[in-house]
C-alpha cells in the first residue's frame, strides 16, 4: 500500500494492500479503494463511493457518495480478464454514477477525460471512450463501446446505443434515444433521435468565430440538401472544405462507423 502522507483517510475506510494514494487525496468514511486503484493528487473520494478494478482517477476529481467506479463490465462475454478504467482530472462523479472497466474483446479500457460531470446515476459502459468537458446529465446511458467527443452535452434520461459515436461538441436534448452516429456540433432531438441542426448555442458560448460557424451553416445545409445520398454529400463537400471545423465534420462522417449515421431533417 502507498499512501501519501498528507492524504485524509478516514478510519472507517477500507483501503485494500496495493491502492496508491496521492498527496492530499481525502477518502470519506465506509468507502472502498481496492487494491488496483490509484487516486492521483488532490482527488476526493466522498463517503459510501466504491473505487475499484484497475483504476486510475485523476488529480482533483471528485467521486461523490454511492457512486461506483471501476466495477466489471455489465457483458456476458467477459471472463474476468483484467481490463482498465482511466478518469481524467478534475472530474465531477456524482452521487450514484457507474463506470465500468473495458472488456478484453473492446480493447480492455474505458476512458473519461479531463473536467468531465457525470451526474447523478449516468453510467459509462464498457470500452466506451468519454472525452473532456463532456456533460453527462441526470440518468444517462452510455453503452458499450460508444465514442463521445469533446464538448459533448447529453440532456438526462437519454441513452447512447452501443458502438455510436457522437461528435465534437454536440448536444443530445432530454429523454432522447441515440441509436446512429451523430455529427459534430449536431443538434439531437426527439424521443428516437433527429438530428435538428447545429448546437449554434453551444458554438457562441464557446467563442467560435462567426466566419466559422457560417461556414459550418452552410456545410450542414449541403449536406442536407446536396445531391446523392449522405456519404455522397459528405464527399462532394470534403473537396471544397477549408474551414477546420467543417473539415472535422467531413472527416468524422467519412470514417468507419459501426452504426450509420443520424442526417439531416
Amino acid at each position: 500500500m502507498d499512501i501519501h502522507g498528507t492524504a485524509i483517510i478516514h478510519p472507517s475506510a477500507m483501503i485494500e494492500e496495493g491502492a496508491k494514494i496521492g498527496a492530499g487525496v481525502r477518502v470519506g468514511p465506509f468507502c472502498l479503494i481496492g487494491a488496483d486503484v490509484t487516486l492521483a493528487d488532490g482527488a476526493e473520494i466522498k463517503s459510501h463511493a466504491v473505487v475499484t478494478g484497475w483504476t486510475d482517477v485523476g488529480a482533483g476529481t471528485v467521486v461523490f457518495p454511492f457512486a461506483t467506479v471501476g466495477e466489471v463490465p455489465q457483458d456476458l462475454k467477459y471472463k474476468g480478464e483484467k481490463t482498465r478504467l482511466v478518469v481524467g482530472a478534475r472530474c465531477r462523479i456524482r452521487e450514484g454514477a457507474t463506470l465500468n472497466t473495458g472488456t478484453a474483446g473492446g480493447g480492455g479500457v474505458t476512458r473519461v477525460g479531463d473536467d468531465c460531470l457525470l451526474m447523478t446515476g449516468a453510467h459509462v459502459g464498457h470500452d466506451a471512450l468519454v472525452g473532456s468537458r463532456v456533460i453527462l446529465a441526470n440518468q444517462v446511458a452510455i453503452a458499450g463501446h460508444c465514442v463521445i467527443g469533446d464538448d459533448v452535452i447529453i440532456g438526462g434520461l437519454s441513452g447512447i446505443h452501443q458502438w455510436v459515436r457522437v461528435g465534437k461538441g454536440a448536444i443530445i436534448g432530454a429523454l432522447t434515444m441515440v441509436t446512429h452516429d451523430v455529427i459534430p456540433h449536431g443538434l439531437v432531438q426527439a424521443s428516437r433521435g433527429e438530428l435538428e441542426g447545429l448546437n449554434l448555442i453551444g458554438l457562441k458560448r464557446r467563442g467560435v468565430d462567426r466566419a466559422e460557424i457560417s461556414a459550418l451553416r452552410a456545410a450542414y445545409e449541403a449536406l442536407k440538401d446536396g445531391e446523392g445520398a449522405f456519404l455522397d454529400r459528405a464527399r462532394a463537400l470534403s473537396a471544397t472544405a477549408t474551414s477546420p471545423m467543417v473539415r472535422e465534420i467531413v472527416d468524422f462522417v467519412l470514417s468507419a462507423s459501426d452504426r450509420s449515421f443520424l442526417t439531416p431533417k
